[in-house]
């Protein structure tokens, strides 16, 4: 099997005398789309953290195309081609919806001034138009971010993450929140980018992630106890007596 485009080995992560990771090892290919499931406490804001550069593992090492990452600095890991969204919609509510999407552009262009004047910087415009198109909100474009529905923000905050470029995108739980109509618009999204890149996410929402994933990490306790398609998950004795239980975890 070729270089994995991302990879962590024996990852673990303690804070004090708290474990939160122990001897995670994972690979993840180009072109994938890998869920992170498990129980309350079971370590995988812990992991989406060491995977996007904001914790530092304890032990372990986390490699992006055969380069180890140790010593990396959380911005570093956007330029590579490493992005994220988060589990609470982060954006300028008061700002229009292009807007939000070209501060973000001009910010990984200069670092330390993002509010220099608009027009200095055209070419921006245009890749944020193209990054809200990619969403879904080109529509939206001069719309108040604040009065955006809640699927909306979450998917404008997604298109904050692709002004990178990214080769990876994290998603920590994109469907938090939503109800059905929602996230059934969130997964057509997420379907529609996993053609284009890598993608990683949280979820809870199990119907959508026995669907939409190629693979399904399980952690418990801080462990890997699975890794494996769909199927194999939802047959896994272990997965089901910690996590899924043995009649409702497949609504």
């Amino acid at each position: 099997m070729s270089t994995p485009l991302l990879a962590v080995e024996n990852i673990g992560r303690r804070f004090g005398g708290f474990v939160a990771l122990e001897g995670v090892t994972a690979a993840f290919q180009p072109g994938k789309v890998t869920s992170i499931i498990g129980p309350n406490g079971a370590g995988k804001s812990t992991f989406f953290n060491v995977l996007s550069g904001v914790l530092t593992p304890s032990s372990g090492s986390i490699s992006f195309k055969g380069k180890d990452l140790k010593g990396t600095r959380q911005h570093e890991f956007v330029h590579l081609g490493i992005a994220r969204s988060y589990q609470i919609t982060n954006i300028f509510p008061d700002l229009s919806v292009h807007e939000n999407v070209r501060v973000a552009a001009q910010a990984g262009q200069s670092r330390y001034n993002i509010w220099t004047n608009r027009n200095r910087f055209p070419e921006l415009s245009a890749k944020a138009d193209a990054a809200l198109e990619a969403v879904g909100l080109a529509g939206k474009r001069e719309e108040t971010a604040k009065f955006l529905a809640h699927g909306q923000q979450r998917a404008l905050e997604i298109a904050i993450a692709l002004i990178s470029d990214p080769e990876v995108l994290l998603l920590d739980e994109p469907t938090a929140g939503m109800g059905p109509e929602e996230t059934k618009d969130m997964v057509a999204l997420l379907e529609k980018l996993a053609t284009q890149r890598t993608i990683l996410l949280v979820e809870h929402k199990m119907k959508m992630i026995l669907g939409l994933s190629d693979r399904i990490l399980v952690l418990h306790h801080g462990r890997l106890i699975a890794d494996g398609t769909p199927r194999d998950i939802q047959t896994d004795p272990e997965v089901r007596r910690v996590y899924l239980g043995q009649n409702d975890g497949y609504a």
